[in-house]
Order: C-alpha cells, then structure tokens, then sequence
C-alpha cells in the first residue's frame, strides 16, 4: 500500500511551478508506473496513466484530471544584493513578508522575502499591505555573486516544510492541488485487480494556474467520454463566509453549474449515498476555476464534472486539509470508475 500522506509530503517540497512542472512529474511518474497499464507525457507535459478496460473496442474512456502545478513566484529584475518578484499564478502579496523561499537560479538559494520600512516607500502604503512590486527577496548573497547565480526568469518557490496537524490534517505549501495528485493515486490503487469495462485515464495536468494549458491539450489529445476534474475547494476558517465554505474533514463537495453535466452529477450524488461518503453540493454559478471549464469545451463537447477537496487558506504557504477528504475522494472516483459499463453513455441525459 502507498504511505498517501508521505507520497503528499514529498510532493509538496518540490517547486514544480506552473509551466515547470518536470520536477514534482518526477515524483508522480513513479508511483504510477506500477499502477496503470500504460503512460506518457504530452506535449505540454502533462503526465498521462492509462488502465485499460474490457469493453470491445472502440470502448469509451474516463479521464480524471488532477493539476500538478503550482503557484510561485519568478525573479523580474536584480538590484544589487536583491531581487525583484512577480508572480506566476494568483498571489497574494500580503502573506509574502517573513517568508522562507528557494530561488531556482544556476543553483538553489536560500532566501527570505522581505519589505522595506515604511519610511522608505511611498506614503500610500504607510500601514497598509505592501503591493508586490515593492517586495524583495534577500539570499544574504553579495551582488556580485547574486547577478552570477540568479537570472532573470528564475523561479522563486516556498520552502517551509510541511506540518502534520491534529486530527489527521497536514499543511504546507502547494497543497492545491497536490492533495488531488494524491486522492487520483488512491484510485489507481484501489483499482488494482478490479475489472473496468471502461478505460481511465488519470492525468497530472500543467498549467491550470495561470492557462489551464494542460487540461485543453490533454482531453483534445485522449477525447474521453466523460471528464472529471479533481480540484481543491475553500475549507471554513475564521472570518470566512459559511455559504462559500465546507467543513474540513467533514467530508467533499460536489460541484453544481454550468461546468458540470446534471447527470453525472446525479450519478455521483447516488454513490456518494449509497457508500455513505459524506458530501456538500458546491454552487459554482460561472466559470469553476478548474480544468473542468477547458476539458468539458473540447471537440464537440465533453460531459464533465467537479469534485473538489475543502482547503483552508488557499494560495498561502500554510494551506491545510484532512487526509480524510483526500482518501474519501479517491474512493469515489475508484466507485464511479468501477461501476461504469457500456449503457451509461445510452442514459445520460442533460435534462435535470
């Protein structure tokens, strides 16, 4: 059996940033190699793992797609002893003072993000939130040696380590989406030696924070019949809103609007029950902010769906979750994809 919290470890201690994503690829490729009949990496990068159904052929085909990407940060400019940021996917600048991160130049760095005094910046932002293009990353380095190390273009990423919490949660940076990573590999392995009429694909996407990239070339590549994005959700914390949020290791969400097919939707809900997996139906009104908006737009079109894991303080480096939502996720994926056979395409309906 796969040690799924270690697994999520080690992942989240690579960078793996969006558009980069070779590094946490490395360590995802392996723990699916035994587990899936067949793999590749797209053009993008994307890592494709195939378990083949029974079906005759041409048999229809489930894809699962779970981002492996990241968000960051990316140096802009070098000033002497420090260097300017910009982001690579959504930050927020208010959480960067104080903390630790690597700088992926020629070699890794050891750096700190820092702010100047007050004194020293315009007088709008005295006691207010320092705007990014203010902040700065300090390696200790002289100037010298820092513009021969670093270049413009490098990658910054967090570097704190990652925490196991009380009640079987962990935090850390690059949870989102990780967790996700880690909730497919528990369906490849509790697939293992069950018969599937269909194929599945399980696919680590690039790109999702910032060009959902990955999802659009992967389901334009596969062409499934069905396509499942496996995402994070917002947990409950202090302060936040009860209607936008979901109880932490209480159980997942299953998402409802215009990026979801009303009937897989029903067909979810049903096996949630009937495996009395603990659920919340998720609003998403617009556009769901996952791969499920770029794979359900391919081609003709492909029924998708949204099935999302509560995080607690999404884009920080102190993101947490349950271990317990991550394992309930991977057992219903495993259910959904074990339970499909060659009628459900001739049954599903939009029609609510």
């Amino acid at each position: 059996m796969i040690d799924l919290q270690n697994f999520l470890k080690q992942m989240i201690t690579a960078p793996g940033l969006s558009g980069h994503e070779s590094a946490i690829r490395a360590i995802i490729e392996p723990v699916w190699q035994p587990l899936t009949d067949e793999m590749h990496v797209s053009r993008l990068g994307s890592l494709h793992g195939l378990r083949r159904g029974s079906a005759a052929s041409p048999r229809p085909s489930l894809m699962i797609a779970a981002h492996m990407d990241a968000i960051g940060l990316m140096v802009k400019s070098i000033n002497g002893e420090f260097l300017h940021i910009t982001q690579v996917g959504g930050i927020d600048s208010r959480i960067l003072p104080g903390q630790r991160v690597t700088v992926h130049g020629r070699e890794d760095l050891p750096g700190v993000v820092v702010q100047p005094p007050d004194r020293q910046l315009p007088e709008k932002y005295a006691d207010r939130p320092i705007p990014l293009e203010h902040l700065l990353v300090d390696t200790g380095r002289p100037a010298r040696q820092l513009e021969r190390l670093v270049r413009i273009g490098d990658l910054v990423s967090y570097a704190q380590s990652p925490l196991e919490m009380a009640g079987g949660a962990i935090a850390g940076h690059t949870l989102d989406n990780r967790v996700s990573v880690t909730a497919l590999t528990h369906c490849l392995e509790l697939l293992q030696n069950r018969p599937l009429a269909w194929d599945v694909w399980a696919v680590a996407t690039t790109q999702e924070e910032e060009t959902l990239g990955g999802a659009l070339t992967s389901a334009f590549q596969l062409r499934p019949s069905l396509a499942i994005a496996l995402d994070v959700t917002f947990a409950a914390s202090p302060g936040s809103p009860s209607h936008k949020t979901y109880p932490l290791g209480k159980g997942i969400t299953l998402g409802w609007g215009p990026n979801v097919h009303p009937g897989i939707y029903r067909a979810f809900e049903d096996l949630a029950k009937k495996l009395e997996i603990p659920y919340s139906m998720e609003v998403i009104p617009r556009h769901s902010g996952t791969d499920a908006f770029a794979m359900q737009v391919i081609a003709e079109g492909i029924p998708s769906f949204v099935i999302g894991i509560p995080l607690r303080y999404m884009h920080t480096p102190v993101e947490m979750v349950s271990m317990k939502d991550v394992t309930r996720a991977g057992r219903l994926l495993a259910e959904f994809a074990a339970s499909l056979d060659t009628a459900f395409l001739d049954n599903l309906s939009w029609d609510e």
